[in-house]
């Protein structure tokens, strides 16, 4: 028996699924039912309308489905007879229409349903396990808003109930930690439906931002970056040179002015280059890199859109690095060790998934020098003892890339770091970037396209889930409440307040008028890492009453021992 993979019980459990919607409802259309990466989907056209209330009757008969254990079996068919199996199904014919005349169709049946597929699929069904449902959504057939809005349910698979317990709970975490709710709930930005897309940063969240920038600065000051700014617009001869025009354009946001085209820029490469091209470069200048904290635009369909994960305008940790292509196994080196350093920091797991993505079919430049490219890269990671797998034809249209994952506390896997090789940009083809080298000649650089925390909205995202909006000292935008007891220790509350930020700490002084209690309860809700209780007799006694998010009451110390406690806590 083969090895049975998560995708394969995802792929066989979608199946299962058109198969019991079938036998379920009456009129029932299918269209596509694939894997994905965290459970699996089927498109429907029926006349009923689907809601969660049907899901249990579905699951029960995909319960029915998997209990008989019925095979999978793959048969390889003509056009003809593949039309014969699947009559009576109109986007089924459709997209066996699609495939090309002598191209095999492969096909597998389980029970009494038969489907087109490639597959591979489980040998029998109850290697798939347990299956539930989780939404149901309108999906456009072939994504074409033109087309007929068809009902997508998602759904996802465990080995066995206890697991699937474990999953739900965890979506229910998830829930609780979503960086939307957490966003409103601190403070932190909000979202305006007027503008999709487009993150408004309340004065907390902008703290959280630019404290990240601040960090990543120390950092690459640290790795030998220099920062740069390239403009947000340029012109379209230079999109057209750069090859965007041709292979991005629908992703651009464009404008006009004085008869001439301009575009926002979606990244800041173009830009690096100009600096690199703006005068007379030698070997001895290479590796140079650049940083920049570019703001970027996308024009992503607003249905892809999700709070600050997925916007049209963002900002990444962005930087390039120009250099000799024998320089680039140690760039790469370079860029791994900071990636680990950075994500540690964070308190990610350092047992990063790599991942190698290979040229597309929307690409340019010839397949030797994509070759060349990839072997590069593949050549780096092995130096550098890190594992990756392949990702066929997910490359940028200019490079392959490697892409990181990281694990949250829920054990999610997140991509954010990605470098990428370019030899197309700089080239003559393109933006012409030049050297000379030791031999007195001019040579054509190689570019690496690389990022740590990728989109910086998209990380602050992601840390809001990770920590559930309780951030670490160093980084929340609170970090000290300061709770007088009453109006009595008012001035002893700013006097310590006045220590505190003198020390280069973000201290508020909760001044309402509530009671005691109800200021450490609004502060426990805020998650601030300490609040610090004042009082006249704490006035008298020249020290403070200190509370801990995470150890709870301290009691009272003097300020200098608080200050050496969070010194040490921003140390670690």
């Amino acid at each position: 028996m083969s090895e049975v993979t998560d995708q394969m019980r995802r792929h066989s459990a979608a199946h299962l699924m058109a198969r019991a919607v079938q036998n379920v409802f009456d009129d029932v259309q299918v269209d596509i039912g694939p894997a994905t990466d965290e459970g699996f989907y089927y498109d429907f056209d029926l006349p009923h309308r689907l809601s969660p209330e049907d899901f249990p009757r579905i699951e029960a008969e995909i319960a029915r489905l998997i209990a008989l254990d019925e095979p999978f079996v793959r048969k390889v068919v003509s056009r003809a007879e593949c039309a014969q199996m699947l009559a009576g199904q109109t986007y089924k014919l459709e997209r066996l229409a699609d495939i090309p005349e002598g191209e095999d169709i492969s096909t597998y049946t389980v029970g009494d349903y038969v489907e087109m597929c490639r597959g591979p699929h489980v040998e029998h069904s109850k290697q798939i396990g347990v299956v539930k449902l989780r939404r149901v959504a309108g999906s456009y057939y072939r994504g074409d808003e033109n087309n007929k809005m068809l009902q997508r349910i998602y759904g996802i698979i465990a080995r066995d109930q206890a697991e699937m317990d474990a999953i739900l709970a965890r979506e229910e975490e998830a829930k609780k930690r979503d960086h939307r709710r957490l966003g409103t709930e601190l403070d932190l930005f909000h979202l305006d439906p007027e503008d999709p897309g487009q993150v408004f940063w309340h004065p907390r969240g902008w703290s959280i931002y630019v404290t990240l920038q601040d960090y990543m600065r120390r950092k690459l000051v640290k790795d030998g970056y220099q920062e740069v700014n390239t403009p947000a617009l340029m012109p379209r001869s230079l999109w057209e040179r750069s090859g965007h025009w041709a292979h991005y354009q629908q992703n651009m946001f464009i404008t006009e002015s004085e008869k001439r085209l301009f575009a926002v820029k979606p990244m800041n490469c173009p830009g690096a280059l100009e600096i690199f091209k703006s005068r007379t470069r030698s070997y001895k200048d290479l590796p140079l890199r650049l940083a920049e904290f570019g703001h970027c635009a996308r024009n992503e369909p607003s249905g892809t859109l999700h709070g600050i994960m997925r916007v049209r305008g963002f900002v990444q940790d962005d930087a390039h690095i120009i250099c000799m292509e024998e320089q680039i196994e140690a760039e790469v080196a370079k860029f791994c060790h900071l990636l680990k350093d950075v994500y540690s920091d964070f308190g990610f797991d350092q047992n990063m998934k790599v991942r190698l993505s290979t040229m597309p079919e929307d690409h340019v430049g010839d397949e030797a020098t994509w070759r060349k490219a990839e072997d590069a890269l593949a050549k780096a990671l092995v130096a550098n003892g890190m594992d990756y797998a392949i990702q066929e034809g997910e490359g940028a249209f200019y490079g392959p890339k490697l892409e990181f994952k990281i694990t949250d506390a829920l054990d999610r896997e997140w991509q954010c770091g990605t470098i990428q090789l370019d030899y197309q940009l700089p080239s003559a083809e393109r933006l012409n970037a030049e050297y000379i080298g030791a031999d007195g000649k001019k040579h054509h650089p190689v570019m690496l396209h690389r990022a740590v925390l990728g989109s910086l909205e998209r990380f602050i995202g992601i840390l809001i889930e990770h920590y559930a909006g309780a951030f670490p000292l160093w980084l929340a935008p609170e970090q000290i409440r300061i709770l007088p007891i009453s109006d009595k220790a008012a001035a002893y509350a700013q006097k310590v307040q006045a220590a505190l930020a003198a020390a280069g700490y973000r201290v508020e002084i909760d001044s309402s008028a509530e009671k005691l209690g109800a200021k450490i309860r609004a502060a426990t809700v805020a998650k601030v890492p300490y609040q610090v209780v004042v009082g006249p007799r704490d006035e008298a006694a020249e020290q403070i009453s200190v509370r801990s998010r995470a150890d709870g009451d301290l009691g009272a110390m003097k300020l200098d021992a608080f200050l050496a406690r969070l010194a040490a806590e921003m140390k670690s």
